[in-house]
């Protein structure tokens, strides 16, 4: 199969879907360790991300990802919003003047995505960030040799939960040190939505 505008245009819609019945626990984790504001900033940011794209005719998922990508950019607050507006902005540049992509172009996508977050957030994995799903993910998208749903939703629930053992070492939660273990961090959780998203838009696309 190949990941078109369809897929695209469902998984921001899923992944808002999920935020948005998720929000009180996002901020509930962040209040924990975080400035407690994780949960209404991404709830926000990808509701206007819908809006923005459902004003728009696409051709391409590189186009699709873009305007998502610059919609969490600037609707996102705090660190969230560049994070999560570079990972879709490096996927869109991966992808772009496709059609529909194939699963290599995908899995060059998400590389550039981690990459790119990695750059920005200046952060790699173990930090007890967002990276510790994106890139198990990655890895696990690598191995496989065509897009499968089940193997993203798992892999990202599997990370996202063992983000619990992390000792944070990057943003507000970092002052906690030691205490910011026992707690899952907001970015990952957010980030394991966003893939279960894409496991749903596979999934109802095929």
């Amino acid at each position: 199969m190949k990941f078109d505008v369809n897929h695209a245009l469902t998984w921001i819609t899923k992944a808002n879907e999920k935020i948005q019945d998720n929000k009180d626990y996002l901020t509930s984790l962040d209040q924990a360790i975080g400035d407690g504001d994780h949960g209404i900033n991404m709830s926000r940011g990808f509701k206007e991300t819908v809006a923005k794209l459902s004003e728009n005719d696409y051709v391409t998922v590189s186009d699709v990802w873009k305007d998502a990508a610059m919609t969490l950019m600037s609707k996102v607050g705090g660190a969230s919003g560049p994070l999560f507006g570079t990972a879709f902005l490096k996927m869109s540049m991966a992808s772009k003047g496709e059609e529909a992509i194939d699963y290599p172009i995908f899995i060059k996508a998400v590389e550039e995505a981690v990459e790119g977050v990695k750059q920005r957030g200046k952060a790699t994995e173990g930090e007890k960030t967002m990276i510790d799903v994106w890139s198990p993910v990655v890895k696990k998208l690598q191995e496989a040799s065509d897009f499968n749903a089940e193997l993203i939703r798992d892999t990202a629930k599997t990370a996202m939960e063992a983000t619990s053992d992390l000792v944070a070492t990057k943003g507000r939660a970092a002052y906690l040190k030691e205490r910011s273990k026992g707690h899952l961090d907001p970015g990952s959780v957010s980030s394991y939505y966003i893939f279960d998203a894409l496991a749903d838009s596979l999934e109802e696309g095929a």
